[in-house]
């Protein structure tokens, strides 16, 4: 028999001679049921046994002497059938009324506990307990209770209130929801004589000596308290620093549970800052997996964790589950109750993973109903039809000077699809530096003007923005073209404000069909007289409020966004799910590929020779890093200081200078004088990740690039390659991190946008991806948007229910539509249309 079976045995068959009075161990079976949780695991018991068991041992003081006896009785009946071992003589007569082995339940609650028997020896056969009325059912609470203010939670008070709002706790759903950011196992119970350097346990002991002493230094502790532990196989030394208090406290504590990790000091085992609490309460901080929450200057670990413990213990049971049964069941999910208390605090690293699964399983699942219901109002609106016919493609298509990609086609048969179906086109165009998207942009725009609608394509940068249109007047305006370039206007901040006049005027009257701009055009004041189509370059440096306000400029038009950012699957189910994808993965044909070389710190002077030698051949260059100017916060270069020092480094050619904090003029004065060859070399920030063409451009020098995601670096790279010389990019970390480095070897092994996203959302997470997206979809807390296998199993069941319930009108859908209304108003942005 298992040492931790037959211990149980032996208090089992005790408490049995004792009458059921809870007297088998001092301070009671609660005061065990953590440490023989952890000799149970150290045994290898079954998890599902060891819960059941400990949740009885916990719970069992609350039981009358008779409800006791089912409760043992029961428990060692499961025993049995688990690992065969006997019932002990004294346990062996189920009382009369009590539950079948094969139907061993909780313990039952009762409202009050029954009269202790008068004689301390129990009969050889109990007599049968009375019948007990059928437990009240806890009350569920409300979704508007969760909302209840921290003030109406036992024992947080105002200034309580003030620390936990300022780690943005603010109500009692708040508190239940704040997720610990890792674990630390202190379930492993080992005694003093077998701790070795390095170890992470929990050791009980018996407190024998505890002193505190100064400390003569300058800086650092001031003092110190030591307390020395025994549990009989040997003695542990504990050292806290700054904290004297804890002498006294220590003083009056007869056995307590410390958690640490051991270290050593002076050829001896040391505990240093341990965690600790007396063994005649519940806890919370030692002797189990242990959450660690993330903390703001005025709140610690241990109070934290009391707080959210009460909290989870009086409510998560109450908490309703949205999630109709049958589909928790097909799902294969924790209920939410059980899976709120295991995510604070597990039973064991299983009950972790899948309470962490079952709460992610509901973000993303709540995220796609969402979306779902999104696709659809989308699709039950009217747009005007867009038709292309096929003797006028041929022409706009033979009128290029290079044929269309594969892809290019493709992406093209997509949209021309969506403008003539009748329903708004909602369709998001992904491709890689290159890939050539802007050309199926200007033909979904001879389309809408073709078809007598006005078209708007907004650019983040006025540059950006000048460069479109110059593109669009070749294509619309150029020999055989529809328009006149007084038909086709730029609108940005810097342009004058008369002519802005004249262009609001021509779009209101219609006389202007196309309109290239900025933020500008969603200015107020901007109307259109027929606005069919809307063309957003680079929407991830666009919100979903300034997506919506230039689609409200008509009625229900056509949309398209672009991205040269390459979008892993995962996201593309999740933070896209409301979008048409169409993926362009394939380079036009005669674009060189860049050289890319990865070069320590050491080697910069490689680097310089090589723009040297470029600039001298009549090229330019690119020189990024991740700072404005020097911090003492950061030892990374900045472009501003190493504007100035390379000036004299390369002291023949003129340097331009760029970064974010210059006004939007300057910085577009800056990059069309290097457009148009004014300076050799731009020193820049990464604003330049979005920027004009510049053809000319064969060097990216990218310096601290460790600071950078890989999808970033590869935008970076995509700025130089665009003419028709080889073109080079240069990668400089920081220091010589072998880990680091390894990562940014990825980009001279690919230079497939595609693979470097999904690798960069594995090693960085999704903010290089979600933009201005982040601000709402960074509020999943628990879904992991790299976890494909859960994406696609929160989608394929969301799918399923919205094909019979869209609206979520049935009875077992009512909570569901109350947690979906919640989760769209407090944790995602919709694109209001």
């Amino acid at each position: 028999m298992q040492p931790s079976l037959e211990k149980l045995r032996k208090f089992f068959r005790l408490e049995a001679e004792q009458g059921y009075q809870d007297r088998a161990v001092i301070g009671g079976f609660a005061r065990v049921a953590d440490t023989w949780e952890a000799e149970a695991r150290q045994d290898n018991l079954p998890e599902d046994l060891i819960a059941a068991v400990s949740d009885r041992l916990r719970n069992y003081h609350k039981l009358s002497p008779k409800s006791r006896q089912e409760v043992l009785y029961g428990l060692w009946r499961r025993i049995q059938r688990v690992t065969g071992e006997a019932i002990p003589e004294k346990v062996q007569t189920p009382p009369k009324g009590a539950a079948p082995p094969e139907e061993t339940a909780p313990p039952k609650r009762e409202a009050a506990p029954a009269a202790p028997p008068s004689k301390a020896a129990p009969p050889s056969e109990p007599p049968p307990p009375p019948k007990a009325a059928p437990p009240p059912a806890v009350p569920s609470i409300t979704f508007e209770e969760l909302e209840a203010p921290l003030t109406e939670i036992s024992g947080i008070g105002p200034r309580n209130v003030k620390n936990l709002e300022s780690a943005g706790i603010h109500t009692l759903r708040d508190l239940l929801y704040y997720f610990p950011r890792r674990y630390v196992d202190f379930s492993r119970l080992k005694p003093i004589r077998e701790l070795r350097y390095g170890d992470v346990v929990t050791v009980i002991g018996t407190v024998t000596q505890v002193h505190t002493r100064q400390l003569r230094r300058q800086r650092g502790p001031k003092q110190v308290t030591e307390a020395f532990l025994s549990d009989g196989s040997g003695v542990l030394r504990l050292t806290w620093f700054n904290q004297p208090w804890l002498a006294k406290r220590l003083q009056n504590q007869p056995q307590i549970s410390v958690s640490g990790k051991i270290d050593q000091y002076l050829g001896r085992l040391v505990m240093t800052n341990p965690e600790w609490e007396p063994i005649t309460q519940q806890q919370l901080s030692t002797n189990r997996i242990v959450p660690v929450y993330p903390l703001t200057a005025k709140l610690t670990q241990k109070w934290l964790r009391g707080k959210i413990h009460a909290a989870v213990q009086t409510w998560a049971p109450r908490l309703p589950d949205p999630l109709p049964a049958a589909l928790r069941e097909e799902a294969d999910l924790l209920p939410l109750p059980e899976a709120l208390q295991h995510i604070h605090y597990p039973a064991s690293w299983e009950k972790l993973e899948a309470a962490r699964h079952r709460l992610g399983f509901d973000e993303i699942f709540l995220l796609q109903l969402g979306l779902l219901g999104q696709r659809r109002a989308w699709k039950r609106a009217t747009a005007p039809r867009l038709e292309m016919p096929e003797d006028w493609l041929k022409a706009r298509l033979d009128a290029l000077p290079f044929p269309l990609t594969g892809a290019q086609r493709r992406a093209l048969e997509d949209i021309r699809r969506d403008l003539a179906s009748g329903q708004p086109m909602n369709r998001l165009l992904q491709g890689d530096v290159g890939s050539g998207k802007t050309v199926v942009a200007a033909l979904a725009v001879a389309a809408a003007v073709r078809n007598g609608v006005q078209a708007a394509m907004m650019a983040p940068t006025g540059i950006l923005a000048e460069q479109h249109l110059k593109n669009l007047r070749q294509f619309l305006c150029g020999e055989g073209g529809p328009l006149s370039e007084a038909e086709v206007r730029l609108m940005v901040g810097a342009t004058p404000e008369k002519e802005k006049a004249e262009i609001r005027a021509g779009l209101e009257s219609g006389a202007i069909k196309v309109v290239v701009g900025t933020h500008a055009l969603i200015e107020d004041n901007v109307q259109f007289a027929n606005l069919g189509l809307v063309v957003i370059d680079e929407q991830h440096r666009f919100g979903v409020r300034q997506r919506g306000a230039l689609r409200r400029k008509g009625d229900n038009p056509h949309l398209l966004v672009m991205t040269a950012t390459p979008i892993p699957r995962s996201l593309a189910l999740t933070v896209y799910g409301d979008l048409d994808i169409s993926v362009m993965d394939e380079m036009p044909p005669g674009r060189q590929p860049v050289t890319t070389y990865l070069v320590s710190p050491r080697e910069r002077e490689r680097a310089y020779t090589l723009i040297r030698n470029q600039v001298e051949a009549g090229r330019q260059a690119f020189i990024i890093y991740p700072l404005v100017e020097e911090s003492e916060k950061s030892e990374s270069k900045a472009a501003v200081e190493e504007h100035a020092r390379l000036q004299e480094v390369f002291p023949r050619f003129k340097l331009g200078l760029l970064h974010g904090r210059m006004k939007p003029a300057e910085k577009e004065a800056v990059m069309s004088r290097f457009r148009d060859g004014e300076f050799d070399i731009l020193v820049s920030t990464s604003v330049v990740e979005v920027g004009v063409d510049v053809p000319n451009a064969t060097v990216m020098l990218i310096e601290g690039a460790n600071r950078f995601g890989l999808a970033q670096l590869h935008q970076f790279r995509g700025r130089v390659g665009r003419g028709q010389h080889q073109s080079y990019c240069v990668l400089i970390p920081e220091k010589r991190d072998a880990e680091e480095n390894e990562r940014l070897r990825a980009m001279v092994e690919t230079d497939d946008g595609f693979v470097l996203a999904e690798r960069d959302l594995e090693q960085r997470g999704p903010g290089e991806f979600l933009g201005t997206r982040q601000s709402g979809f960074g509020n999943l807390r628990m879904a992991n948007l790299t976890d494909v296998r859960l994406i696609e199993k929160a989608r394929r069941f969301a799918q399923k229910l919205f094909e019979q319930d869209p609206d979520l009108q049935a009875p077992e859908h009512r909570l569901l539509s109350e947690a979906l209304t919640h989760f769209w108003q407090h944790a995602v942005p919709t694109d209001v249309s």
